[in-house]
């Protein structure tokens, strides 16, 4: 009789996949979380979701458009009603006219930026992605047949692309330059004065696109102004994708809403590709996000405010622990501390802190502290903290993260 077949073993996954996996985001939080789950005292600071709640207008209009039927088939890219919101919002708060056949509407801006890449790369094509950088973009990338070009940025300035670097970065191969302002993990925002000598880097390379991913543009501290390039050279408009969504400012995660302003010629071509995977975005979510552009924008004042008292308790509380440094965040709610003064020390078993993602270790294994370390986003030695949580957790958090530091010989 012949041995049952392994179907394990049969599987054979797409070279595609061989340079990519699971985000390390997601595998942290989600060892912290089974952690969490089995009884042990584990802080959380990797979610990079607000913790706060959608607000109940927003909640009120997704149960008005169910209970009147509004639960089939949009339009593929967006509804008529979503696209008029968003244009509204993009010549409100940016100052930028698009026509209704220049948006394009997703389930969260992470599938407008994959349809984006799909519809534009090519085997070979590069994308120059600024490091620090969230995770996604250099694997969409790679899904899409490209190349990413990673072009650290230091923290000496501030965590953002310099002018210079990016000219060195650009050969005959590169199709498009991948910005995020204010960043996801650093919390580093541009000005319209950081911004210009890199817009003009753009204007001398007239076959290099702009993506930039505007989705924190709600969450800026102090006195900083958000600013979307577009809006500043009028010459980069056609060979721009100005991202954004309603996650963040909105507290709407879940309902996986995202959208984008471009060229009809791009927006088009992102619509083949959505027609063959998701197709339009959830109804309701659509709904939800027409009051959320359209409704009271009060609250996210008010939010905005308390995530600036968490920056500063845990900027504060970073910089007061040997071996840590942090730099203050223009806006976001992610702090990018360097552990570089703790590379090198040993714990009490005698184990050494050779990088970041040891240290990152040590903390959940030591302090029941979750932190993704900064080799995750492509610069070392650094460590993400996510202050979207409560000012009592943060407080412990940081107590932990002082106490096993301290441990360190």
């Amino acid at each position: 009789m012949n041995a049952p077949v392994q179907t394990s073993s049969l599987f054979r996954p797409a070279k595609r996949l061989s340079a990519i996996g699971v985000s390390e985001i997601l595998k942290i939080t989600g060892l912290a979380a089974e952690m969490k789950r089995q009884g042990q005292d584990i802080i959380i600071l990797g979610a990079g979701e607000p913790d706060f709640d959608t607000p109940d207008p927003i909640k009120d209009a997704a149960e008005r458009a169910m209970r009147a039927g509004a639960t089939k088939y949009t339009a593929l890219d967006g509804s008529p009603e979503l696209k008029t919101a968003i244009r509204a919002k993009f010549k409100r708060d940016n100052g930028l006219d698009f026509a209704q056949d220049e948006i394009t509407v997703s389930a969260g801006a992470k599938q407008v930026l994959f349809n984006a890449m799909m519809a534009t790369i090519s085997p070979g094509d590069e994308v120059i992605v600024p490091t620090p950088y969230w995770v996604t973009y250099a694997d969409i990338v790679l899904i899409a047949g490209g190349e990413p070009v990673l072009v650290p940025c230091s923290e000496a300035n501030g965590f953002r692309l310099s002018a210079e670097d990016l000219e060195r970065a650009i050969t005959p191969r590169t199709r498009w330059l991948m910005l995020n302002s204010p960043s996801n993990p650093s919390g580093a925002a541009y000005s319209q004065g950081q911004y210009r000598p890199i817009l003009d880097v753009l204007l001398r390379h007239p076959h290099v696109w702009l993506v930039v991913d505007d989705m924190y543009e709600h969450i800026v501290y102090d006195d900083f102004r958000f600013v979307t390039p577009a809006a500043i050279e009028p010459a980069l408009r056609e060979r721009t994708l100005t991202v954004n969504g309603v996650s963040k400012a909105y507290a709407m995660t879940g309902w996986r809403i995202g959208y984008g302003g471009g060229p009809n010629a791009l927006i088009r071509a992102m619509a083949v590709v959505q027609s063959q995977s998701t197709s339009c975005p959830s109804s309701i979510g659509q709904s939800a996000a027409v009051e959320a552009l359209n409704g009271p924008q009060d609250f996210i004042r008010e939010r905005r405010r308390s995530f600036q008292e968490r920056r500063d308790l845990v900027v504060g509380a970073l910089n007061g622990i040997d071996g840590i440094t942090c730099r203050v965040p223009e806006g976001a709610f992610y702090t990018f501390a360097s552990c570089a003064g703790l590379i090198g020390k040993k714990t009490s078993d005698g184990r050494v802190i050779d990088r970041d993602t040891a240290f990152a270790q040590y903390l959940l294994r030591t302090a029941g502290v979750a932190v993704v370390p900064g080799s995750a986003f492509g610069l070392a030695p650094y460590f993400r903290i996510s202050y979207a949580t409560s000012t009592a957790e943060l407080r412990e958090a940081c107590r932990r993260i002082a106490s096993a530091s301290a441990q360190l010989k």
